[in-house]
């Protein structure tokens, strides 16, 4: 896939895929830090060495094939505008953090998009592996994998006590950030939500928004990961997680179904209140759309609606944000120019979408 396709495409191939549980989690993701052995890290190496590191992987890895992840695509930061870079951000193809690095930094991305290895962020590997709905198993195995074909090359900085030396001491160990994307309006709408962020922290588990560490959870989407990676192996983090999840997937659906018993009307009305916003405004801000979003994918989870794929909101979520209506405007946009360009895509969407229906 080229970088065109990267920035013309707002969903991913990958997403457009059903998994376990995807009614609630939309994806799961492992990541591993991982550094060279005998290369000071990004935050205190020199640019020479940096810039070897860049040669490194686009010499080995530009345009290889491993397994079903074909054609990884070498991109360098410094090769983009500062509109390109976030709209990898707003895939999750990319950190905000690389993509502010803009000299040194690069990524190598499949064609599905499914893999990105993030190349001198804070560490000089960060390589991320997704899968549709709740596969956390299944996304640590692919990426030991992946791990593996890397290392055939890599010589990694590790230590027998401490396990992979990064440059955060909070990745040091396994180096291991697993993480579930999930959508959790029933909680959100009963306010029980509110109660169980707390208890989720004090189990080493942190929750964050939609793009990560020091984002807002909009919409309803939440994201979990781990905390801790010393002293633990992988298959425990993964199993620690995979156990809060699964409660929070319990309470979702228990919250849903009084919800359903206690004011099914009501649900209703503001389901078809943000289908009809969605399909009929001329103006619409990020935060609303967000809202209206995750109210329809709600009304199709309890089959309000059946005209409607949750694939058309997967994209629209990425596709309604700024850079990326920008990319597909090709010009910079005033704010008021955004929202009035995001409720013209989105009335777009849904008529291409009905049309096919016929």
């Amino acid at each position: 896939m080229s970088l065109e396709q990267f920035m013309n495409e707002a969903i991913s191939p990958w997403l457009k895929e059903d998994g376990p549980d995807s009614d609630i989690v939309m994806s799961s993701r492992v990541r591993l830090a991982r550094n060279f052995e005998d290369t000071p890290f990004p935050l205190i190496a020199e640019e020479e060495q940096m810039d070897n590191i860049l040669s490194f992987f686009k010499e080995e890895f530009n345009h290889q094939t491993y397994n079903q992840y074909k054609d990884f695509e070498f991109v360098r930061m410094a090769d983009l505008n500062s509109t390109e870079k976030q709209v990898l951000v707003e895939k999750h193809l990319i950190s905000p953090h690389l993509a502010d690095k803009s000299k040194y930094g690069a990524t190598l991305i499949s064609k599905n998009e499914q893999v990105s290895i993030m190349v001198n962020e804070e560490d000089h590997i960060r390589a991320q592996l997704y899968f549709p709905g709740f596969q956390l198993e299944k996304a640590l195995q692919q990426a030991f994998e992946l791990d593996d074909w890397l290392e055939t090359k890599i010589n990694y900085a590790f230590d027998e006590n401490r396990g992979y030396l990064t440059s955060c001491p909070t990745n040091v160990g396994t180096g291991l950030r697993a993480s579930v994307m999930m959508h959790l309006p029933a909680l959100a709408l009963t306010r029980k939500i509110n109660r169980m962020l707390p208890a989720i922290n004090q189990l080493g588990l942190v929750v964050r928004g939609i793009y990560g560490e020091g984002s807002e959870a909009i919409g309803n989407i939440f994201q979990i990961s781990n905390q801790i990676t010393l002293g633990r192996s992988e298959e425990d983090i993964i199993e620690d997680l995979k156990g809060v999840v699964e409660k929070l997937i319990e309470h979702e659906r228990h919250a849903r179904s009084i919800l359903l018993d206690q004011s099914s009307l009501e649900l209703e009305d503001r389901v078809f209140r943000s289908y009809g916003i969605l399909q009929h405004s001329r103006i619409i801000e990020s935060k609303e759309t967000a809202k209206c979003l995750s109210d329809v994918r709600l009304g199709i989870d309890l089959g309000f609606i059946s005209n409607i794929s949750k694939s058309i909101l997967n994209e629209l979520v990425v596709l309604t944000q700024p850079a990326f209506l920008q990319q597909y405007a090709k010009k910079m946009l005033t704010p008021n120019e955004r929202d009035v360009f995001r409720a013209s895509l989105i009335r777009e969407r849904f008529t291409m979408e009905q049309k096919e229906e016929y």
